[in-house]
């Protein structure tokens, strides 16, 4: 893996400072009780430190100090992308965060397409750009509107995973969990 924008030693440094082995990035109304959690399950059990949102946490227009320390200190970051991710203020700047680490800190980026295809992502399309679209409408800060664009359209050009309910009923899903 070719290094940009971090020398050697910045490098070494941050493989040190990890905190977490995994971030899961996801939409808590469409995954939290079905995939992610599963997947959140199979980690742990896999002995791989991983962080996951409390629902619980208060939601509003900044992402805590927390869980942007979270994501800094995170070796990987597993991006869940669904039907309503795209709506949420609050997982447009968990990924935004993410892919400044990619960049910055040669975190790995993982995303998984649940129930969307990765061109609906990409191109902020159907039920994605929907969501996406009420959203960005919502906006006034047109720089930040950009950045969440530029994100999702750099996550999807990523080589991830494509699943779906369907997929993950089966007997696959745990295979798919344990491999990764």
């Amino acid at each position: 893996m070719a290094v940009q924008g971090a020398s050697s030693s910045s490098l070494s440094s941050f493989i040190h400072r990890c905190k977490y082995d995994v971030f899961l990035s996801f939409r808590g109304e469409d995954t939290r009780k079905k995939f992610t959690a599963h997947l959140y399950a199979a980690l742990v059990h896999q002995g791989i430190n991983t962080y996951i949102d409390d629902d619980k946490l208060q939601r509003g227009e900044e992402i805590s100090q927390a869980l942007s320390e979270a994501i800094e200190s995170s070796r990987i970051s597993v991006v869940v992308l669904s039907e309503n991710y795209a709506s949420s203020r609050w997982c447009l700047e968990e990924l935004a965060m993410i892919i400044d680490c990619r960049k910055t800190k040669q975190q790995t980026v993982l995303p998984v397409f649940y129930d969307i295809d990765p061109t609906e992502v990409r191109h902020q399309s159907k039920s994605f750009g929907e969501a996406w679209a009420k959203l960005k409408d919502k906006i006034k800060d047109e720089t930040k509107v950009q950045r969440w664009k530029s994100a999702l359209t750099e996550v999807a050009e990523l080589a991830g995973f494509t699943l779906g309910d369907r997929y993950f009923a089966s007997t696959h899903s745990y295979a798919f969990i344990k491999k990764h």
